[in-house]
């Protein structure tokens, strides 16, 4: 067997595959004697099949299939070997033209090649943000936490601040609807004026435009469909069949116990900076997702490389269940391509840095999960034997091994990201990360 290869360019390339009678004629003559042995044809006994009968029956089938499997070794040995960095799968060149007949084939294949590139992460600035929570977040937080331990108050008559149990009615909108909702959340002047001094048992009627702040609230409160919310402009009853006031608990010692157990928070300002150090932390996943993808599009539009369009274009359009036409494959390949650019452009990032998770980091990761959960139930010393046999039966899911895979990896290019990017930090309140990264 004779393999070479002649490039076409820096993208492309044609593998020719010489493939002689010795390399599969000794494969051929052994199933088509195991066929002899076993197979059924009428007016012979099994086993006493004449060998040019099932030359004939099986001969062509046999040496197809002998002959790929021969083929398709050597083209996995030679790309191993010559260490080529293929993109897609070898393409058939001239499989149509193959003479059966003949006990010598050449088969031509196509490949796409990866191209050379560098990745260069400490090229343009990236913002990292720091989300911090501010004072109007911790007192609103405060705010919430005692009205929702807090008490309620029964009364008869609506004031300002007071919660309302009703029912919104429309045959217009169809609307039915009981709900519960505070004055608080009334955002137009008049509908509240209908309300404040309305007692028990009275029907109140107003219009539903400009009511809420947020016309997802209509959704919420009326029980409308989220196309119907917006803009809603009709005229609704609203039936009260309770009021209540909510007296806010005090920020009292039991409260912090029943929050966050004995004396672990003793003062207010205790309180508000358990809150923050919550709330920061979460934050900071949000950051951090922010970062990665941030970087990963600052990468895409700044690494530059061709890749071998048309070659993968006939790949996509061949390797799938259903060949597509020229026009699918090429829209296919147009809503890849950057998918396929930035897996390139990980993959060096991995190879050149070792980013890549071992078993080891995997099962180590595997067991200080499983001791977190554990101290949660109260078992905070288990055995390494213990962590060892739950650790194996994680790992010997392959759904859950794929899933931490996929977490450690993020893992670690966020941290490689974050110590060799280019990045600016830039501190931020909570509502202004939304406004700026997500608006």
């Amino acid at each position: 067997m004779n393999i070479t290869k002649k490039d076409i360019d820096k993208l492309n390339a044609v593998l020719t595959v010489e493939v002689s009678k010795d390399d599969y004629s000794a494969n051929v003559e052994k199933v088509l004697n195991n066929y002899r042995k076993t197979a059924n044809i009428p007016g012979f006994r099994k086993g006493h099949i004449p060998m040019g009968m099932v030359k004939k029956q099986y001969g062509k089938a046999v040496l197809v299939e002998e002959v790929n499997k021969v083929l398709q070794d050597a083209l996995h040995k030679f790309l191993t070997e010559e260490k080529l960095d293929v993109l897609g799968n070898p393409l058939p060149k001239n499989e149509t033209e193959i003479n059966w007949e003949a006990d010598d084939y050449s088969f031509e294949f196509e490949l796409g090649l990866a191209p050379e590139f560098k990745v260069d992460v400490k090229g343009k600035e990236v913002v990292q943000y720091k989300i911090v929570a501010d004072d109007e977040m911790l007192n609103n937080q405060v705010k919430t936490i005692r009205k929702q331990y807090g008490k309620l108050i029964s009364k008869k008559e609506v004031a300002k601040g007071d919660e309302i149990t009703g029912i919104f009615t429309s045959s217009e909108k169809d609307i039915e609807n009981k709900t519960t909702l505070s004055t608080e959340e009334i955002a137009g002047k008049k509908q509240l004026e209908s309300l404040i001094g309305a007692k028990v048992g009275d029907t109140v009627t107003f219009k539903t435009k400009g009511m809420f702040a947020d016309d997802h609230d209509n959704q919420k409160y009326l029980g409308v469909e989220h196309d119907d919310a917006h803009g809603l402009d009709i005229e609704v009853s609203f039936k009260i069949e309770e009021v209540n006031k909510r007296e806010m608990a005090e920020l009292n010692q039991e409260l912090f116990d029943k929050l966050f157990g004995e004396a672990v928070v003793t003062s207010e300002e205790e309180l508000k900076a358990k809150i923050k150090e919550d709330a920061e932390g979460q934050f900071a996943q949000q950051s951090d997702q922010k970062l990665l993808n941030d970087v990963v599009d600052s990468l895409l539009e700044n690494t530059k490389f061709d890749l071998p369009k048309e070659f993968l274009q006939r790949w996509i359009a061949m390797s799938g269940e259903k060949r597509l036409s020229e026009e699918e494959a090429k829209a296919e390949y147009e809503r890849s391509e950057k998918g396929l650019r930035y897996q390139l452009i990980e993959g060096k990032l991995r190879t050149e840095n070792k980013l890549q998770v071992t078993f080891e980091e995997l099962k180590d990761h595997s067991k200080n999960m499983i001791k977190a959960q554990m101290a949660q139930f109260g078992q905070t010393n288990p055995t390494d034997e213990e962590l060892e046999s739950i650790a194996a039966r994680i790992l010997s899911n392959k759904e859950e091994v794929q899933r931490l895979s996929e977490q450690m990896n993020s893992t670690k290019l966020l941290n490689f990201f974050k110590k060799n990017a280019k990045l600016k930090t830039k501190e931020v309140t909570y509502d202004k990360f939304i406004k700026e990264a997500y608006v």
